[in-house]
């Protein structure tokens, strides 16, 4: 059964873009915690949305993380955003599972805008961050963009 599940994974991952192919590749010696990497967690979980390479589709409220996911950890209230938002918030995968798809998204897709200093996320951090869900997800994120184009970031 692993097998096939496997293939499938892989024959899905195969129809994404050629980055999140190739991230996939690159990836193949970090394993998260379920034994998936977590470039083919995020073509399982997250693409559907946000699509291979993390561009999203904005026109229809989905943002663009590429180059910009990292500037949500300099604000207060941001590191925990990334966490709430309902694709995260109610995904399967467990704990350690996001929290090596959040580190390993933000090492990639985000890395431009990443913090120096950043932390990594921990699966106890996730745990206590999914165990709270946030009652107005446009709202919070336009004031979270708000406070960071204050400080002068470029974000859409």
């Amino acid at each position: 059964m692993n097998a096939l599940r496997a293939a499938v994974a892989l024959v899905a991952l195969a129809a994404l873009t050629p980055i999140a192919v190739e991230a996939a590749e690159r990836d193949t010696r970090r394993l998260a915690p379920n034994g998936h990497t977590p470039a083919l967690n995020y073509a399982r979980y997250c693409s559907g949305c946000h699509g291979g390479d993390g561009a999203g589709r904005p026109a229809k409220g989905v943002p663009d993380m590429r180059g910009v996911l990292g500037h949500f950890l300099r604000v207060s209230g941001g590191r925990e955003f990334i966490v709430r938002v309902p694709g995260v918030s109610y995904t399967p995968l467990a704990d350690a599972d996001v929290a090596a798809l959040m580190n390993w998204l933000l090492a990639g897709i985000a890395q431009p805008s990443l913090p120096p200093q950043a932390a990594p996320y921990t699966a106890e951090e996730v745990a206590r961050l999914r165990s709270t869900r946030m009652a107005d997800i446009p709202g919070t994120r336009a004031e979270l963009v708000r406070r960071l184009r204050d400080a002068g970031y470029r974000i859409d």
